[in-house]
């Protein structure tokens, strides 16, 4: 544990949906106070209670990878071990600039080789990074799996759509 608060950050909050309070990806909460945290954190749904932020939690990324500066949210994708980067679409290009593509690059290739993925989600499309470049995977749908492949050219990531 890194011992880091949320302080003025908030980009949680507009990033990810929140069904038990109708709320959509994209959209500010609307007990967000802007600058200071939830509105309700008392009674905040279970869902925004179990959510780990990366910057909060991995003491190993330096203050440009907070998510009110960098524009992105890293958290880990729900059911695996890969890394989402949930895009504010406000600055969709953020993740592919320095101090971010590298180690998005250098992460994507440990992950790969253990089955897993860095997986960068723009509104409703997925990018899968990998060590010397990206894959766009389009749009997932509940069901559907991201797997990793690797061949004779290195790694490659496969969308496999649900039944």
């Amino acid at each position: 544990m890194t011992g880091r608060t949320c302080g003025t950050c908030t980009l949680c909050c507009k990033l990810f949906p929140v069904p038990p309070l109708e709320k959509p990806a994209g959209k500010w909460c609307p007990h967000v106070v802007q600058g200071k945290g939830c509105g309700i954190h008392e009674t905040r749904p279970q869902l925004c209670r179990a959510f780990d932020c990366q910057w909060i939690e991995n003491p190993d990324l330096g203050p440009e990878w907070k998510p009110e500066y960098c524009k992105f949210v890293l958290s880990i994708y729900p059911g695996t071990n890969s890394l989402a980067v949930t895009v504010d679409l406000g600055f969709p290009a953020n993740w592919r600039h320095e101090p971010y593509i590298r180690s998005l690059r250098r992460w994507a290739e440990a992950a790969l080789a253990q089955g897993d993925q860095v997986l960068v989600f723009t509104g409703g499309k997925v990018t899968a990074i990998l060590p010397h470049g990206e894959q766009e995977l389009g749009e997932i749908r509940p069901g559907d799996r991201i797997v990793s492949l690797k061949g004779p050219r290195g790694y490659a990531v496969e969308l496999r759509r649900g039944g």
